[in-house]
């Protein structure tokens, strides 16, 4: 075998060529190619960084694009997703977090106000038509037999409107967001958002309602969790339906997350 050129190889990495790539073009293999560039200095790039790189070069077709997955892939993929979740070390999540907020600290005034600026949309078209784990759990609940009322308003006095209510049982289901529970958009709304929902929990168990307050941590919903949110709601209606709670146990309060 000829010597490879050793100043080819790194042009070609450089302009954004796999080594697997490169090895095809000079008939070698892609560790010798990692070699070249790793004697010579070169840090190699990452698998997502070179896929991405591939797929912009056009090289490569993206590996999902115009590809309609099945429901089960897509529940596999989303339990997959969990799974690695969960397996992470303390110290691994905290890694992330701590990312995140550097990432937070890095985008720019402009870009912050307009991020929270969609959130603030999505939040006002959730009030109208519902959030996706609401509706999620309507369906779910409707399956099931049980009549659900979405956003009901005039069960207290007041301007409270209601998460998700189920007539025949007497119980209210409040899906929480982050917002109810962290400073998303200043620490003063969230002290509002608390006073809120404390007064709206007292004002629907003075009336004898039961009340289920959901503490919703995921940032979006996919299929495992649409099944985790339902088995946790389903267990704790089971009970209701079985024997409703006596007034100082008429407050349930259930969290689903991603650990």
């Amino acid at each position: 075998m000829s010597a490879i050129d050793e100043a080819y190889v790194i042009k070609q990495y450089g302009d954004s060529h796999s080594t697997y790539s490169i090895a095809k073009e000079l008939g070698t293999y892609p560790k010798k190619i990692e070699r070249i560039l790793k004697k010579n200095g070169h840090k190699l790039r990452g698998k997502a960084e070179a896929q991405s790189l591939a797929i912009k070069s056009g090289r490569t077709k993206h590996p999902t694009k115009g590809k309609n997955r099945t429901e089960e892939e897509k529940l596999k993929i989303s339990l997959g997703t969990e799974k690695r979740w969960r397996e992470m070390s303390v110290k691994q999540k905290k890694k992330i977090s701590q990312d995140a907020r550097k990432r937070w600290k890095e985008i720019s005034p402009e870009k912050k106000r307009s991020m929270q600026e969609s959130a603030g949309r999505a939040l006002r078209l959730a009030a109208v038509e519902g959030s996706k784990a609401e509706k999620s759990l309507k369906k779910s609940l409707t399956k099931a037999g049980y009549g659900v009322e979405l956003h009901k308003k005039d069960l207290i006095e007041g301007n409270f409107e209601i998460d998700l209510f189920l007539p025949e049982l007497n119980t209210i289901i409040e899906i929480d967001g982050p917002q109810h529970f962290m400073p998303v958009f200043g620490e003063s709304k969230l002290r509002e958002t608390i006073k809120f929902d404390s007064i709206k929990n007292g004002l629907l168990i003075g009336k004898g309602f039961c009340v289920i307050r959901v503490k919703y941590m995921c940032r979006h919903i996919s299929q495992s969790v649409e099944r985790r949110l339902w088995e946790l709601i389903f267990s704790e209606i089971k009970k209701i339906e079985k024997k409703f709670p006596a007034k100082h146990k008429r407050f349930i309060e259930v969290e689903i997350n991603n650990d």
